[in-house]
C-alpha cells in the first residue's frame, strides 16, 4: 500500500473543515428554499426574467446537489465512511446544475459575469468538499 494512504490519526483541523462544509451546504439549502418561495412579481425586471428563464430541471439539479451535499457534510461531521459517496453524488448534481444553466441559452444570456463567477465558485467549493471527503477516507479518518 502506498505510504501516502496509510491510516493516520485524525488531523486537528478535520472537525473545523467538516463543520465549515456542513454550514456551506446548509446555507445553500437555505438559499434554495428562499429561491423557491420567492414570488417573481416582487423582483426587479432583470431578476424576474432570469427567474422565469430557469428551467425546472436545473432547479431540481441544484436542489439535489445541495441536499446531498448537506447530508454528505453531516456524514463528514459524524466521520461516516459513506460521506465520500454522498459528496460525489452532490458533485454530480452540481455539475448537472452548472451545465444546465450554461446549456439553456434563454437563461445563460441573462447571466451577469458576477453571477457566473458565483456559480463557478459554488461548483469549486463542492468539488473541494468532495476532495476533502475522499482525502479523509484515504487517511482512515472515516469509520
Amino acid at each position: 500500500m502506498d505510504e501516502r494512504f496509510k491510516p493516520r490519526p485524525v488531523a486537528g483541523w478535520y472537525m473545523f473543515a467538516a463543520i465549515a462544509s456542513l454550514l456551506f451546504m446548509v446555507l445553500g439549502c437555505a438559499g434554495l428554499v428562499m429561491h423557491t418561495l420567492t414570488d417573481p412579481a416582487t423582483l426587479p425586471l432583470d431578476q424576474r426574467a432570469l427567474f422565469e428563464a430557469e428551467p425546472q430541471w436545473v432547479l431540481a439539479a441544484s436542489t439535489f446537489a445541495f441536499v446531498a451535499g448537506a447530508l454528505g457534510s453531516l456524514l463528514l461531521v459524524l466521520r461516516h465512511r459513506a460521506a465520500e459517496r454522498v459528496m460525489f453524488i452532490s458533485l454530480l448534481g452540481m455539475l448537472v446544475w452548472l451545465g444546465g444553466m450554461f446549456a439553456t441559452p434563454k437563461f445563460r444570456d441573462l447571466l451577469t459575469t458576477d453571477e457566473i463567477a458565483i456559480f463557478l465558485l459554488l461548483a469549486a467549493l463542492t468539488w473541494t468538499i468532495f476532495w476533502f471527503a475522499r482525502h479523509s477516507r484515504q487517511r482512515g479518518w472515516l469509520r
